[in-house]
């Protein structure tokens, strides 16, 4: 079996692959994340999964390389990781009541052969009717300020919802471990025979 590496250092990332139950490394892919002009949602985050996965190439030779990115569209609008509670604070009170998309982008580049698999996965996030209150409250307590949307659906996150929408959980945390699957079983490695 081919070494696979995860072109990311989010321990995030790293906790999901590690559900897989392969050996991996991680590296820092230090790619450009700025979007282009005119670029969707969509676009930007399958173009970066693929640039962060290539950008290993030379370090990683002869590997099944792993890119990934998120992000979080509200209002139709790209939304940031907020970095402070009050940002925090006002992405949530524009999401109350409504629904957030996260948009995952996966590739995966096998860096013998130049087989590259790119794709990008949606997944919605259905929010309740908060009061200002649980959303001051919830940002003081669980302080998601590095979060795409701000907030982390696998902690105190999963009050403010009313319901999820997507195939694969996961997508939401940022690693879609189900296309992830298919794609390494494409390339002959297959997690439950490795």
């Amino acid at each position: 079996m081919q070494p696979i590496v995860l072109a990311s250092t989010s321990p995030f990332r790293r906790a999901l692959l590690e559900k897989l139950g392969v050996p991996f490394i991680t590296a820092s892919p230090l790619t450009d994340e700025t979007p282009h002009v005119g670029e969707s949602a969509r676009e930007l985050v399958t173009r970066l999964a693929q640039t962060k996965a290539q950008a290993l190439r030379n370090n990683f030779p002869a590997h099944l390389i792993i890119g990934s990115d998120q992000v979080c569209v509200l209002n139709n609008q790209i939304a940031g990781k907020p970095h402070t509670e009050e940002n925090a604070v006002q992405q949530l009170l524009l999401a109350r009541g409504g629904i957030v998309t996260f948009y995952t982008g996966l590739a995966l580049y096998n860096s013998q052969n130049g087989h590259l698999q790119t794709m990008c996965e949606p997944f919605d996030v259905h929010f309740r009717h908060l009061s200002e209150e649980e959303i001051r409250n919830y940002v003081r307590k669980e302080q998601p300020l590095q979060c795409a949307g701000s907030f982390k659906s696998e902690g105190l996150g999963i009050t403010l919802f009313e319901r999820l929408e997507g195939r694969d959980p996961n997508t939401l945390i940022g690693l879609p471990l189900i296309a992830l699957c298919e794609m390494l079983i494409n390339e002959g490695c297959n997690p439950l025979l490795a």
